[in-house]
This record gives C-alpha cells, sequence and structure tokens, in this order.
C-alpha cells in the first residue's frame, strides 16, 4: 500500500532552522536539516 508519508516537524540541532522529517523523531538523537545532514556525512 503507498500510504502517504507523515512529517514531523523538527529544529536542526545544527542549523536551527525548522524542517520536516518523514521519520518520528527520537528524543535522544539530534535531527539535522537535509543541509546539515549532508554536511555531516562528508
Amino acid at each position: 500500500p503507498n500510504r502517504p508519508r507523515e512529517l514531523h516537524e523538527v529544529v536542526c540541532a545544527n542549523c536551527g532552522v525548522t524542517t520536516q522529517v518523514p521519520f518520528q523523531p527520537r528524543e535522544d538523537r539530534p535531527v539535522y536539516c537535509r543541509d546539515c545532514f549532508q554536511a555531516s556525512k562528508k
């Protein structure tokens, strides 16, 4: 089944921008926006 992804609004732990992620963020792990996430993988 192709159900719409549920988006959760989060604040990037690195730059502070508000963004949406398709997963339930965990309290014990930082969440990053797309730009910071890409930068952290390099």
